[in-house]
């Protein structure tokens, strides 16, 4: 019996879509994005009442904040991380560290995650009306900073230890400390042979590929990886822009370079899945994710979603089904909000009408996309639809 299920796969098929150079990332859910709010200082004082707290001077200007991030046996890392503020319980992506693990923003800068290209699923969706507005994780004083890459956590720095005013700061180094049980890293232990040459051209490359030049930063990658043919950053990021403009075949054995010259680097693992989810190869899809989350189950929740998609079209449905459900345990930033509603088609392909309608409605309460809300109401009405037949008996048994 067909219950048009299929009908809204191809539609994730089209929209599963990875920032490859992880920027981002994997490698996360968008919470709706809120203005922020303009504080206004009142610095009149009132002779009525000499023990009036005064105003918060801070609210509302900047700081220029530097630091750099290093791994915990104190070298520098060769993957951008990115750098994340935790005010008042709300996690926002400020920037992102340049090839050295250096980085610097402004503090207080309301445009700072525009300025850094970072997306609404970069900032944790915790944010309520309760704890205020955007203009109060202006206040250093209620803040921390941390540094962000799969498959590492870092320990938060208070910036009131750091700061006394809003002043151009150093804040030293963000140390990330290896994840336990996780082999699979966004970095490479090939980056750090590679001769100055080759570092050279990839850092060229990366340049151009920061700035959008995908053509101007293919020739340095290819001349990185042809004086280092173990370079694996530097062969993905040349099957990445490979992937961007439609080289497949290309794209797929530079992928298997990379991975070849190091097989816990994860980041290949993330670029053949994209590809086969573009050409719905089902089953090399499933082997790749499978690689990939055995290295790493827990930094990529993208990775279980992708899995869950390949074995639901292999009709393997109990596998989709585990894999869904893992994704969203694993999904702490709610990164990834269609694994709940692909739980949802999978529960409707198993006949588990009730638990299906839970998890698409829960979609429809992260969904932006008018096209993603009007394809869950159309499962809803189905679910509707079939929970009725399921309860009216045939004619034939009619009294």
């Amino acid at each position: 019996m067909n219950y048009r299920l299929t009908c809204y796969c191809a539609f994730l098929t089209l929209t599963l879509t990875l920032s490859l150079s992880l920027s981002a990332s994997a490698q996360g859910t968008k919470s709706p994005g809120r203005s922020p709010s303009t504080t206004t200082t009142n610095t009149t004082r009132v002779p009525t009442q000499p023990n009036m707290t005064p105003p918060d001077i801070s609210m509302g200007q900047r700081a220029f904040i530097t630091g750099k991030v290093v791994l915990d046996d104190g070298t520098g890392i060769t993957e951008s991380a990115a750098i994340q503020t935790l005010c008042q319980g709300r996690r926002q992506t400020v920037t992102h560290t340049d090839s050295r693990g250096g980085f610097s923003f402004e503090f207080g800068d309301r445009n700072s995650a525009a300025m850094a290209g970072v997306s609404e699923a970069d900032s944790d969706s915790s944010w309520s009306p309760a704890s205020g507005s955007r203009g109060n994780q202006r206040d250093f004083r209620s803040c921390e900073l941390l540094a962000a890459l799969p498959g590492f956590i870092s320990q938060p720095i208070d910036l009131a230890s750091k700061m006394t005013t809003f002043e151009s700061t150093d804040v030293g180094r963000l140390v990330l400390h290896r994840v336990g049980a996780v082999q699979g890293l966004t970095i490479s232990a090939t980056s750090a042979m590679a001769p100055k040459d080759a570092q050279k051209a990839f850092e060229k490359g990366r340049d151009k590929a920061s700035k959008q030049k995908w053509d101007e930063a293919q020739p340095w990658f290819e001349k990185a990886v042809q004086i280092f043919p173990r370079y694996a950053v530097a062969w993905f990021e040349l099957g990445n822009i490979q992937l961007r403009k439609g080289e497949f075949e290309p794209a797929r054995s530079s992928f298997e370079q990379s991975i070849a010259s190091d097989s816990k680097y994860a980041n290949p693992y993330r670029g053949l899945a994209e590809l086969d989810t573009q050409q719905k190869q089902w089953e090399p899809l499933v082997k790749v994710t499978d690689q990939l989350l055995a290295l790493n189950p827990v930094s990529f929740p993208d990775a279980w979603l992708r899995n869950a998609l390949g074995n639901y079209y292999l009709r393997n449905f109990a596998a989709a089904e585990k894999s869904a459900r893992q994704g969203m345990k694993v999904d702490d930033n709610h990164q990834v909000p269609k694994l709940e509603y692909l739980l949802g088609v999978i529960l409707m392909q198993k006949h588990e009408l009730q638990e299906a309608a839970t998890h698409i409605q829960n979609y429809l309460t992260v969904a932006t996309q008018p096209s993603d809300k009007e394809e869950a109401q159309k499962q809803l009405a189905e679910i509707t639809r079939l929970s009725a037949s399921i309860e009216q008996p045939p004619d034939g048994d009619k009294k």
